[in-house]
């Protein structure tokens, strides 16, 4: 009996040490990933052919004033507010489009779909949208497509199929590795490491933090990654789980990535409550209106963004070029406004460009 118990003892002890060693989960999803160089140069974009979906039986809205609604994950942070305003400055400017944006108080898939299924109901020409996640709201944005309208999304992807194109504020890798990049600069290339993300079905956050791990593991392989945890894109939740891990791995914790204009203010608050500045660097997404404190406190050293009002303009063009028929299958750019000519990258998606690194030298020219 005694060897019996002791056996099972050792196998359970083997058992757990071997769970122990496991990778944590990063937060990424399974798709194939694509590391950039760690010397910095260029990746390989390779073509592919139009994996997007299209209206049925649209009418005719070549040059016609049309009725679009704006859909993003959720209203009332900095960041969907800067790319309303963003597609407001282009509705304006274009003259032929009559916008609104509409979307749930909480990051809330199933808030989301309903919200969408009621201006479908009600009656759209374009739906522009930001996905809480990519394969719950694909039914609604097909009915939609099946309705005949136009359907472009911007931030956060849907299944291809679902939607005509995606607006993709910078492309998965670049990202990645801006945030790898400017982590190893501040916690050195053997620091150890957490996330906030919002959810782990957030697919732009999820492909980010997949391509995150793939670059760390090529260009960083002594970084040591503990955690990724999820804070739901909520300001108090987002500072609690990032106080939790300050608590939880003390010293050995030199870093916080927060993936969401949320989740990053809310870890350098946390940081500097505890009075951690200076021993653990946040780094990763977020305004720079909201990380100027931070910035200016020299708590923060970068952050890692794009310009949301940039992005939300540019969805609009690529919905009113879509509407009119200018922007087609087997395109390779499409003309947005003050921003120029866009290029047309894997299949149906329109990149908006690389991403920005903001710094105290350059953060205060900025203002959303």
């Amino acid at each position: 009996m005694k060897k019996v118990l002791l056996a099972s003892l050792v196998s359970l002890s083997l058992s757990a040490s071997f769970v122990h060693a496991q990778s944590a989960y990063t937060g990424g999803d399974d798709l194939p990933t694509n590391p950039l160089a760690c010397d910095g140069a260029a990746g390989d974009v390779a073509s592919k052919p139009y994996d997007g979906g299209e209206p049925t039986n649209a009418p005719d809205r070549k040059g016609k004033t049309i009725k679009v609604v704006d859909v993003p994950k959720l209203v009332g942070i900095g960041y969907f507010n800067a790319t309303s305003k963003g597609i407001a400055d282009a509705a304006k400017e274009i003259g032929t489009i009559d916008a609104k944006t509409d979307g749930p108080t909480k990051a809330n898939i199933d808030d989301q779909i309903t919200l969408l299924d009621n201006y479908i109901t009600s009656g759209v020409d374009g739906i522009l949208f930001a996905a809480n996640d990519p394969v719950a709201i694909a039914p609604v944005l097909k009915k939609a497509l099946a309705a005949g309208i136009n359907v472009v999304g911007y931030d956060a992807n849907s299944e291809p199929d679902a939607r005509q194109w995606f607006v993709n504020q910078a492309e998965f890798n670049g990202i990645a590795k801006s945030v790898i990049d400017s982590l190893a600069a501040e916690i050195g290339k053997d620091g150890a490491f957490a996330i906030v993300t919002s959810t782990f079905t957030t697919p732009n956050q999820a492909r980010w933090i997949a391509e995150m791990a793939a670059y760390q593991a090529k260009c960083y392989p002594d970084m040591k990654w503990l955690e990724t945890v999820e804070a739901q894109e909520d300001n108090i939740l987002s500072f609690n789980q990032a106080n939790t891990l300050i608590n939880k791995y003390g010293p050995e914790l030199k870093g916080i990535v927060g993936m969401t204009s949320v989740a990053t203010p809310a870890a350098a608050d946390a940081v500097t409550q505890a009075g951690k500045c200076g021993s653990i660097a946040v780094v990763g997404l977020a305004t720079p209106n909201a990380m100027k404190p931070y910035v200016s406190s020299d708590c923060v050293k970068s952050v890692v963004l794009w310009n949301p009002v940039d992005l939300g303009y540019a969805a609009a063009y690529v919905l009113r070029a879509a509407a009119d028929g200018d922007l087609k299958a087997g395109a390779t750019s499409v003309k947005a406004g003050k921003l120029g000519e866009l290029k047309v990258i894997n299949g149906s998606e329109v990149l908006l460009g690389s991403p920005f690194v903001f710094t105290k030298d350059n953060i205060n020219n900025f203002d959303f």
